[in-house]
């Protein structure tokens, strides 16, 4: 029951302060379904305005089985509560379930994880994906587990970390040294208009704003250089840091999308570091720290995920044919 000094509001406002741990559009979508009664009648309109002494009852009905079936993967756990789980994902796994990819997927392999703690995103029992990473990037990655988590985590992303504790920096390899050493790339992205499967930087006012900072962390080699850089995201574009690199002339190692007007430097490298490049077999890209608050309890959670054997093995070939 409303409180008999209440103002009058919207019922999907009135029930989202009443229900903190259901997304507002969860309940929207249980009003119109027929889940909610105001004074004992069933509520069919998110907006409608319900004042003091007002009775609210909302069915929460089950949540359903995803489309998505459960498959057992080995996965690499890092963290896990009843609200998320942080993965650190390999590379090659995809995250969601699209065509082409219709299992195999790490949706696929949560669902069968998590099992009945998986409380529901939206209605369905499965995983709330908030931020993903290419298939062939690897690194840690955090996943919802229930509405309260998925709208907590969400709102963080969203602000990418401008007024809360949201982190994201990645390891990456690049053909060259960027100048300087430590700065900030800022170029719009959208998707290509000559290939829809690429992101390219544009000018003017189209595409989104996408912000990377960065850190030349070592300088590997000198007859075909290569840079670890420490990439820092302001914002999480798709492909953003593959993108901003290569437009700067320092295209990821293994990258075939954007570095491949680069393939002939790997000539210029040790056999010993060809094969390890050839080994890779994709982007060298890494998300090694994730770090973000808690969105039940507002603690400041930090992890961080060292490079993974393909990328410390190419980093070692690289140092030893300096």
């Amino acid at each position: 029951m409303l409180g008999e000094d209440a103002s009058p509001e919207r019922l999907d406002r009135a029930l989202a302060r009443a229900f903190p741990d259901v997304s507002r559009s969860r309940l929207q979508d249980l009003i119109r379904a027929g889940h909610v009664r105001w004074n004992g009648a069933v509520s069919l309109d998110p907006a409608v305005k319900v004042g003091a002494g007002a009775e609210l009852a909302v069915v929460m009905p089950e949540a359903v089985a995803p489309d998505p079936v459960a498959e057992s993967l080995d996965l690499v756990i890092v963290y896990e509560d009843d609200d998320l789980v942080v993965i650190d994902k390999p590379a090659g796994l995809v995250v969601h379930p699209a065509p082409g990819h219709e299992s195999g997927t790490l949706v696929n392999g949560l669902i069968a994880h998590c099992g009945v703690s998986l409380s529901g995103i939206g209605g369905v029992r499965r995983p709330g994906i908030v931020h993903r990473l290419d298939k062939d990037t690897s690194g840690l990655l955090v996943v919802a587990k229930n509405d309260l988590a998925h709208a907590g985590l969400t709102a963080q992303f969203a602000d990418h970390g401008r007024t809360g504790p949201l982190e994201r920096a990645y390891l990456a390899l690049a053909w060259g040294v960027p100048e300087p050493r430590l700065g900030t790339i800022e170029a719009k992205l959208a998707r290509s208009v000559r290939n829809r499967e690429k992101i390219a930087v544009v000018r003017g006012e189209a595409g989104r704003e996408a912000i990377t900072h960065y850190r030349v962390e070592e300088v590997l080699g000198s007859a075909a250089p290569v840079a670890l850089v420490r990439c820092i995201l302001e914002t999480g574009r798709t492909h953003q840091i593959r993108v901003h690199l290569s437009h700067r002339g320092h295209p990821l190692l293994g990258d075939g999308v954007y570095g491949g007007a680069f393939k002939t430097k790997a000539s210029r490298l040790s056999a010993q570091a060809r094969a390890a490049l050839d080994t890779l077999g994709r982007q060298a890209l890494h998300a090694s720290v994730l770090g973000f608050a808690h969105p039940r309890s507002g603690e400041t959670l930090h992890f961080e995920s060292p490079l993974p054997p393909d990328m410390a093995d190419l980093v070692g070939q690289l140092r030893a044919g300096a």
